[in-house]
């Protein structure tokens, strides 16, 4: 046990104004109370267990998105997360989520210092390594993380605090609601204080303990909802943050793979192994699962290694598979729309193209594997999952399995997947050492996960100035859910308002939303072709759903020879929704004369109790769509976005501010230059510099973000809010500006404008003219 003084508490819904058995001190009047725990410790440790007692009336039938799914299979075990407060004033928490660059450990460290009374100088987030005891409290995904722990970590911050006054009471002998906790310091009526630190001993137990205690009113908020930097940002800008890559691991060398030329592909023999074992640095070269594993002493020698390497490959999962092939199967597997209407309607079919779910942080992990235990490091979403698989590839006990989340450098949905930290085990194991492995960026492109290849067909009646039906048919390749969000599907299937669909239709139906009045509206999911490694991208559906609605939505307004936005503002029934969109347009400047080739275009999306709408400027017009690039499509440029966003309460404003100004890059790429071409069973791509994400040239000279004043008191989601609405957005932008509804993402699919990198060897050459393109 460790010798610092901690603080665990645990929170468990009490009655609406009630005090409640055992409870301390009079009941806050009009304040919802709850029950935490002091756990036995020799320092102060606080934790918080919602799962038990769940207010009167919610049953997980009422479920109505995933994000509520989430956050229900969450709550079991809120009480197994703890905070700890330390001799040395500090506070620390043991994150059960991953990092990776979306700002949660800022955000949890503001929960913390607000209900605690310190200064968030003082509070110390980690992440935890993997707990299965937390079963489906350690998944990252679906916007979730600030939903799911928001009371959780308050509440046990405000155990905390109630032991800190009543040991400062006994120790300046005043009572402790004649106390107050400011700055990590206790002060009495008389001005005498006492740090946190000094009353951390004090304030621990030998027993657990129940422990009542009423969470601050958002008025008393200091700190939620302001503005904050993020807390690891001087790490960040300085280099001094750690990523699995940066990591000292005793004897952990660099390690790489040499891969096959097609998707999935399997090495039969190798034809000069013993001439690569030669090679200068190399330790270790060896046939594995996923193809020739090269352990030297540095990556550059890694790669001239791979490079060397002449292998037999196996087909496989995709050969011969083509962007024309993959679309004649979609299209072979779209559902039926039915029988045409009586009334007049409005009809399309969209494509959308493969896309990379590449992070900026190369795929990596480091894997140390003995005959009897196992260690590994990676920036994972779904550490218990990747726990237990990595178990079962090496026969061991999951107990046996060690696996810490580090740091992400980025996810996207990338990180919900552990094939990195899979194939470092199998590749230890192997080879009988540690090793440091880190996929090239043409792994990611080539044989990494991909955002499916979809198509999405729209049907809108209408009569009048009223939509009667509104019919939308999404047909994707098979998107892979077998990284966690299956087994929370599978534990509570019999309880979801979908009854027994398959756990993508699952995941389709809880993640989409329909924020107009169309009448009767109808949305459904075909999936086909499971050849192709795919991913849970930001968003996952709702780009592409969204952005075939809203091109519709268009129309509509066409038709009825309405203004886009004033046809959305009469077709909403939600104040909240409305009000949004009424704030984009405001702040847009909607309606403003702009230049022929020139075009506003407006779009909206909810999901996870949160809204936004988006208001594009695009430039279509020969000058700019046709400026020259080096080994790139220009194309038309964004000039202008302005977010309108209401996510209930934002507990980091400034955060949030940061989500929605990538969620536009995301929608600007995906809309104009971000695909992979499929050609023979591979992806042309094989690089971030042929795998056009928004760079420098496209992204809007202007950006605003307005975060709409609190609305419900509580958070939203908004990891994945503004991909969709900015997608659609800068889509419809795009057809106002050319006259032309476009049907196929992204628009610049169609040119290629680099000469693809050979397939073998299966890594380029590590490049050598950088600072000859340096302007």
């Amino acid at each position: 046990m460790s010798l610092r003084r901690r603080t665990t508490a645990s929170a468990r819904p009490g009655v609406e104004g009630s005090a409640g058995p055992g409870a301390d001190g009079p009941a806050g009047v009009g304040r919802r109370r709850f029950l935490g725990y002091v756990l036995a410790a020799p320092t102060l440790v606080a934790a918080a267990e919602l799962g038990t007692a769940p207010p009167a009336g919610a049953e997980i039938s009422e479920l109505v998105d995933l994000n509520d799914l989430m956050t229900t299979a969450a709550l079991p075990t809120s009480h197994l997360i703890t905070v700890e407060v330390h001799e040395d004033g500090t506070v620390s928490f043991a994150l059960p989520r991953a990092e990776v660059g979306q700002g949660i450990t800022t955000s949890t460290a503001m929960l913390i210092a607000e209900e605690l009374g310190v200064a968030l100088e003082q509070v110390r987030i980690t992440l935890a390594d993997a707990r299965p005891e937390l079963v489906f409290n350690q998944l990252t995904g679906a916007s979730n993380t600030t939903i799911s722990t928001y009371t959780p970590i308050r509440v046990a911050a405000a155990v905390a605090r109630e032991r800190l006054l009543r040991a400062a009471a006994a120790e300046l002998g005043s009572k402790a609601f004649e106390l107050t906790l400011t700055a990590g310091a206790v002060t009495g009526p008389a001005g005498t204080s006492v740090g946190i630190g000094e009353l951390a001993k004090k304030a621990a137990s030998h027993t657990v303990r129940r422990q009542w205690v009423d969470l601050k009113e958002r008025e008393q908020f200091t700190v939620i909802g302001r503005p904050h930097n993020r807390i690891d940002a001087l790490a960040a800008v300085t280099g001094r943050k750690k990523f699995a890559m940066d990591l000292d691991v005793a004897g952990a060398r660099p390690t790489m793979v040499c891969r096959a030329p097609t998707i999935n592909g399997r090495a039969g023999s190798v034809a000069n192994l013993d001439e690569v074992r030669a090679m200068a640095g190399v330790t270790d070269v060896g046939v594995v699962s996923t193809g020739v594993a090269v352990r030297a002493q540095t990556f550059g020698q890694c790669i001239e290694a791979v490079r060397a390497l002449r292998v037999q490959w196996k087909p496989g999962s995709a050969d011969g598979a083509s962007d024309e092939s993959v679309l004649q199967e979609l299209r072979a597997a779209e559902l039926p729309m039915g029988l045409p209407p009586l009334t007049k309607s409005v009809e399309a079919r969209f494509t959308f193209h493969f896309r990379g779910n590449s992070a900026l942080e190369p795929n990596c992990a480091i894997a140390d594997v003995r005959a009897d235990r196992a260690e590994i490091w990676s920036a994972l979403k779904a550490p218990i999952v990747a726990k237990q698989a990595i178990a079962a590839r090496l026969g061991l006990a999951p107990g046996a399995v060690t696996v810490h989340v580090t740091e992400g450098g980025g996810s996207f949905g990338r990180k919900l997947f552990f094939d990195a930290a899979l194939e470092a085990a199998e590749i230890s194991r192997e080879f009988g050492k540690p090793v440091k492995l880190m996929w090239h960026r043409a792994d990611d492109a080539r044989q990494g996960r991909a955002h499916p290849m979809a198509t999405s067909r729209v049907r809108a009646a209408y009569a009048g100035g009223s939509v009667l039906s509104f019919k939308q048919r999404h047909t994707s390749v098979a998107t892979d859910l077998g990284h966690g969000l299956g087994e929370v599907f599978t534990a509570l299937a019999a309880k979801l308002p979908v009854g027994d669909a398959a756990f993508s239709q699952t995941f389709f139906h809880l993640s989409q939303s329909m924020p107009y009045d169309f009448g009767v509206h109808s949305r459904l999911l075909s999936e086909t072709d499971k050849r192709f490694n795919t991913g849970s991208m930001r968003g996952v559906y709702s780009p592409d759903v969204v952005c075939a609605r809203e091109l519709i939505v268009d129309q509509l307004a066409a038709r009825m020879d309405q203004d886009p936005f004033g046809f959305r503002r009469g077709v909403i029934g939600d104040r909240r929704t409305r009000a949004v969109l009424e704030k984009a347009a405001e702040a847009g400047d909607w309606g403003r004369p702009m230049p022929a080739g020139t075009a506003q275009g407006i779009a909206l999306h909810t999901e996870y109790h949160a809204v936004t709408a988006v208001l594009v400027e695009i430039d279509c017009r020969p000058e700019t769509v046709d400026r020259p690039i080096r080994d790139g499509v220009a194309g038309p440029r964004v000039t202008k976005a302005v977010v309108a966003v209401d996510v209930g309460l934002a507990v980091n404003p400034r955060g949030l501010e940061a989500q929605m100004m990538g969620g536009v890059m995301d929608g600007i790429a995906q809309t104009l230059t971000s695909s992979l071409h499929l050609r023979e069973g591979h992806f042309l791509e094989a690089s971030w510099d042929n795998y056009f994400y928004t760079r420098q040239w496209n992204t809007p000279p202007e950006l605003k973000v307005v975060v709409m004043p609190p609305t419900t008191g509580k958070p939203g989601g908004a990891g994945e809010l503004a991909v969709a609405a900015s997608m659609a957005a800068v889509a419809c932008a795009y057809g106002r500006a050319t006259g032309s509804m476009p049907t196929r993402f992204p628009v610049n699919h169609g040119t290629l404008s680099f000469v693809p990198k050979p397939t073998v060897p299966p890594v380029p050459a590590s490049p050598t003219d950088g600072l000859d393109h340096v302007r």
